[in-house]
């Protein structure tokens, strides 16, 4: 029997069991390895920020998603030894395999800047927002309307966005005297995308009063203030981290060729072993698809993103693409056929502030950048879809109101 490992349980890992579950033969045994026994909808757990409740709409059990014939095994994973073909676990055990896919995405990376580990929250995982909305919750029950807690959330990519919003939602569901503050050291927020999307993001934040900082880096963070490269200080009584992220430790000693332990995998997610795939935040994808023909896809983003980066962007949406796809190359691999080279198009970003959101290059869309009902209804839509392709029908009606 062929033996197939798939390592982790985020957007890469779930949509790589359903592919290869549907793509392997009788003669395959599949077996997926997660620290934690159930898929986590990452992108919309800033939502227990507010309502910890939500945790039972942003959580799919391993046992719903995959079929009886694949076994899985909970357990971290801190190395994967491609001489041996074996994957090592944190309790010291091995697990063997022919094939291995690794998805076990990303984590918060704190650029070496004095405390703020130690003193910030961030947002990976579950727990980390049930953490938060408890500390909020302490910090505003000793505040008062002339002295108010302060949240203040560092980084204002997508996480730190989608998170000052959340927060910003709980002070207000809960009528608490909370000051939420936006800090990003770049001069803009959302670097790097267009500047029309950008304005209409601040827009939100501010029309939910989020005061954002840019133009200000964290040089030094103690128990309760912000030190910065030049300016004042900023005291707080809750700090959340998100920004920035980079690969696994796990992923540190592996023989194959990697950047901040993210694995550099070619269009067809093969890394420099042959038997290694990899996948989703855990690898850098290069879309270029040499040794084999342009595809439609490759075609078309050359038409629409000219300057697009070589690798896909770091979004949910990729690692679903990327996760269907490696199932059908690990398959095409084992028959002994040539495996298919992929590229992505992006299909539009939208971003969440509190209930409401922004919509940014939508495909068939007219309109580039666009807010208000459509963008709410766009963004449930999307999370829905993906609830409906893990977990049924019924789980994402269940959920969609706290999405």
């Amino acid at each position: 029997m062929t033996r197939v490992v798939v390592l982790g349980s985020g957007y890469a890992g779930c949509a790589a069991v359903r592919s290869l579950e549907d793509e392997l033969d009788e003669d395959a045994d599949l077996t997926w390895v997660s620290e934690d026994p159930y898929h986590l909808v990452l992108h919309e757990v800033h939502r227990c920020i507010r309502d910890p409740s939500v945790r039972d709409h942003v959580t799919v059990d391993v046992d719903e998603i995959a079929d009886e014939e694949t076994e899985f095994v909970q357990g971290r994973v801190t190395d994967v030894d491609v001489d041996d073909r074996t994957v090592r676990l944190e309790d010291e055990s091995d697990l063997d395999y022919d094939y291995c896919v690794v998805c076990l995405g990303s984590q918060t990376v704190f650029y070496g800047i004095d405390g703020l580990e130690d003193h910030a929250h961030t947002v990976e995982s579950l727990g980390d927002a049930l953490s938060i909305h408890e500390s909020i919750k302490a910090a505003a029950t000793d505040a008062s309307r002339t002295d108010s807690a302060r949240v203040v959330v560092g980084g204002a990519g997508l996480t730190g966005i989608q998170t000052a919003g959340e927060v910003a939602a709980l002070r207000d569901w809960t009528d608490s005297h909370v000051e939420v503050h936006l800090v990003e050291q770049s001069d803009e927020i959302f670097p790097g995308h267009d500047h029309e999307f950008q304005g209409a993001i601040q827009n939100e934040l501010e029309r939910h009063d989020v005061e954002i900082d840019t133009g200000r880096a964290i040089s030094e963070v103690d128990e309760d203030a912000i030190q910065f490269d030049g300016g004042d200080s900023l005291d707080y009584d809750v700090l959340v981290w998100a920004g920035g992220v980079t690969g696994q430790d796990s992923m540190s000693e592996v023989d194959v060729e990697t950047d901040h332990n993210r694995a550099y995998a070619d269009s067809t997610f093969k890394t420099s072993d042959d038997r290694v795939f990899a996948i989703g935040d855990a690898a850098l994808v290069d879309q270029d698809a040499d040794g084999g023909p342009p595809s439609e896809h490759d075609l078309w983003e050359q038409v629409v993103h000219p300057d697009a980066d070589s690798s896909p962007p770091p979004t949910a949406e990729a690692a679903m693409e990327e996760g269907k796809h490696v199932g059908q190359n690990v398959a095409r691999t084992i028959a002994g056929e040539e495996p298919v080279h992929w590229s992505y198009i992006n299909k539009g970003t939208l971003v969440s502030v509190g209930d409401d959101a922004v919509a940014h290059g939508v495909v068939g869309s007219p309109v580039n950048t666009f807010s208000g009902r459509p963008a709410e209804v766009l963004k449930k839509a999307i999370s829905a879809r993906w609830l409906v392709k893990v977990a049924g029908v019924e789980r994402a009606a269940a959920a969609w109101d706290s999405m």
